[in-house]
């Protein structure tokens, strides 16, 4: 058998393979309200043979989201919402997985596919983004400083954000740390300007994911991620060795896989994008002593398969491969000479 279609255990929870559906925001939520339309997206990754399905970013707070049309877990209404999906994609054999996002700075924005491509004004939906401190991400508008008390909703949100998705049947939660959203624009001296406890020093910059991570973890049963840019790709930011010196302090927390993804915090990264780019990075942080997940341009069996082989990461998660074919998984393990388990009502079309 293949490594990516061996079973992995965290925490007590068994996932069938390693190869892991990747968040992926689908801007198509009201009021931060999943829906059908998530119910048969995520459904399909779970019927296509995933070991986990994770949900796109959802937001701990209304002015988390990136996107007005972000979906979130900030009340029960949307906890409810998302029970029946978690439900559907345990019932086909995948853990259900949630990431919880804040985005900081780069909130109320427009989703992907408007004309616009700055933020979203107050009297259109939007609202005022927080950071760190008052430094703008490229055209987008400048952010408000959080103070003490924004700051301790923060943690309060994520805190809360976890035990409704955890009420609502997920398995796995994953805390987002990467892509410039708030909790990276904490770590990154680019963004963080701040002369408190939350700034200047790698153990200030650290300090609110650390506390979130802390938060999450008393609450929280089952395997805990943490998504990090484990480079910011710009002079002066995050760096890989600082992510190699926040992996023990992130195991030390209940922490058990960093998802290690790169950039997204300063408009002029950058990024040597090829394929596998980011695989290093994953492997990097993996020999600081934590199980990994690799992304990024991973798109044929056989990479996987490699990157797992190499040692380099314990699990791969897909995104945009995932999104060209929901059944990848299935036709993966077909390629690799793997047996994997079909749903009943395909398997007239099994090879």
């Amino acid at each position: 058998m293949s490594i990516l279609f061996s079973a992995l255990t965290l925490r007590g929870t068994t996932f069938r393979n390693r190869l892991f559906v990747s968040p992926m925001c689908q801007y198509s939520s009201v009021d931060g309200m999943p829906d059908d339309w998530h119910l048969v997206h995520l459904g399909s990754r779970a019927v296509g043979g995933a070991g986990l399905v994770m949900t796109e970013a959802a937001a701990v707070s209304p002015e988390g989201r990136i996107s007005p049309e972000d979906a979130g877990i900030w009340n029960e209404a949307q906890a409810a919402a998302w029970a029946p999906i978690a439900a559907f994609i345990a019932r086909h054999g995948a853990v259900p997985g949630i990431q919880l996002a804040h985005a900081g700075r780069k909130a109320s924005t427009y989703r992907p596919w408007a004309a616009e491509r700055n933020s979203v004004p107050v009297d259109d939906g939007g609202w005022e983004a927080v950071a760190p401190s008052a430094v703008a991400f490229g055209r987008y508008a400048t952010p408000a400083a959080l103070d003490a008390d924004g700051i301790a909703k923060v943690v309060a949100d994520f805190t809360a954000a976890a035990v409704r998705a955890q009420d609502a049947g997920f398995v796995v939660a994953e805390i987002h740390g990467a892509h410039g959203y708030l909790l990276h624009e904490f770590l990154s001296p680019l963004s963080n300007t701040r002369t408190d406890e939350y700034g200047g020093s790698f153990e200030g910059r650290t300090r609110l994911l650390l506390e979130v991570v802390e938060h999450v973890r008393e609450v929280w049963t089952g395997p805990l991620f943490v998504r990090i840019s484990a480079t910011d790709w710009t002079e002066g930011g995050w760096t890989v060795d600082d992510s190699v010196r926040l992996v023990p302090l992130l195991a030390e927390r209940g922490v058990d896989l960093v998802d290690t993804s790169s950039g997204g915090l300063h408009h002029e990264q950058q990024i040597p994008v090829g394929p596998g780019f980011q695989v290093p990075l994953a492997a990097a942080v993996r020999e600081a002593g934590i199980a990994t997940g690799a992304v990024g341009l991973i798109t044929s069996a056989a990479q996987a398969e490699q990157v797992l082989q190499d040692g380099q990461a314990d699990v791969v998660l897909m995104a945009r491969q995932l999104l060209r074919d929901p059944y990848f998984p299935l036709h993966a393990a077909a390629e690799l000479g793997d047996e994997i388990s079909w749903p009943d009502q395909y398997l007239r079309a099994k090879p």
